[in-house]
């Protein structure tokens, strides 16, 4: 149940931005950092008590590489909310599909992990998806790979750290405040700030985006430290799919032949994957 509901709530994130579309995009994005510092403090007070204090302390050079990950995070965030309401929903969830594909490939770039001849194969079944899918639309499909790009960096970067993840999120959100209240202070002088300028609704949808940041992450905690690793793989796909089943039956966006091909070509890479890490996974535990 904490698997789906976490999974459930980032595949529906489409539908909770595209609520607050009359806001920027830089805007939302301040709020969601912002609001998201007393969620989080709140919840992990509640958990840690007193531990909490002692968990947040942590080296400078941690820090300021949580620095970089917070700036990574904060793009992949800003160029997913302004795609959902440029409706452009379809990129973000072939984004999010391609992303584990990208994990593979920065885990042998820069971890020097070796590849076996599925994700090899993988890997090219999605490039010439993707290749594809540029060429029939005429412009390479930037949305999809700047996304799927940024969260496989972010997630390269919090690999090489030992920082749990609401602990490494609420410091990431903590540097991040400074430039979030400066682009509030911004968008208020140009006159195109949307808190406590439209209604009392868009306000506590705004504030609420601390909550719809934090939640799914505690929902996936509970699920990581109660399943297998490779069941939680398997999770992962629910999120994109619905954002694709909102995209296509809800929000009518076109799906062409360009990105029929490219999607099956990503599903077909994916499942050697998925299967793949299965196999291993099953003999690693009857050993």
């Amino acid at each position: 149940m904490a698997a789906l509901a976490a999974f459930g709530a980032w595949g529906l994130f489409p539908v909770y931005f595209k609520l607050i579309g009359s806001a920027p995009p830089v805007e939302i994005i301040a709020h969601r950092v912002l609001w998201s510092i007393p969620v989080m403090v709140g919840y992990l007070l509640l958990r840690d008590g007193p531990g909490f204090w002692r968990r947040m302390k942590l080296p400078i050079r941690t820090i300021a590489m949580l620095g970089l990950s917070g700036l990574l995070v904060a793009s992949n965030w800003t160029i997913f909310v302004w795609a959902v309401n440029d409706g452009q929903v379809i990129a973000t969830s072939m984004g999010y599909f391609i992303n584990p594909l990208i994990n593979v490939l920065l885990g042998y770039v820069f971890l020097k992990e070796e590849l076996t001849i599925i994700q090899k194969v993988a890997v090219a079944i999605a490039a010439a998806g993707t290749v594809y899918l540029g060429w029939f639309l005429g412009v390479a499909p930037w949305i999809s790979l700047a996304l799927a790009i940024t969260f496989g960096l972010y997630a390269l970067v919090r690999k090489k750290l030992h920082v749990g993840p609401m602990i490494g999120l609420l410091w990431e959100t903590l540097l991040l405040a400074l430039p979030a209240i400066l682009i509030l202070v911004w968008v208020d002088a140009h006159h195109i700030m949307a808190f406590a300028h439209q209604s009392l609704t868009m306000d506590l949808l705004l504030a609420g985006c601390g909550i719809v940041t934090v939640a799914p992450l505690v929902w996936f905690n509970v699920a990581a430290k109660n399943m297998d690793l490779s069941t939680i793989g398997f999770y992962q796909y629910f999120s994109p799919t619905l954002t694709f089943l909102l995209a296509v039956v809800v929000y009518g966006e076109e799906f062409t032949r360009g990105h029929a091909v490219a999607f099956v070509c990503i599903w077909v890479a994916l499942a050697l994957i998925s299967s793949e890490s299965v196999v291993r996974m099953r003999k690693l535990t009857a050993k």
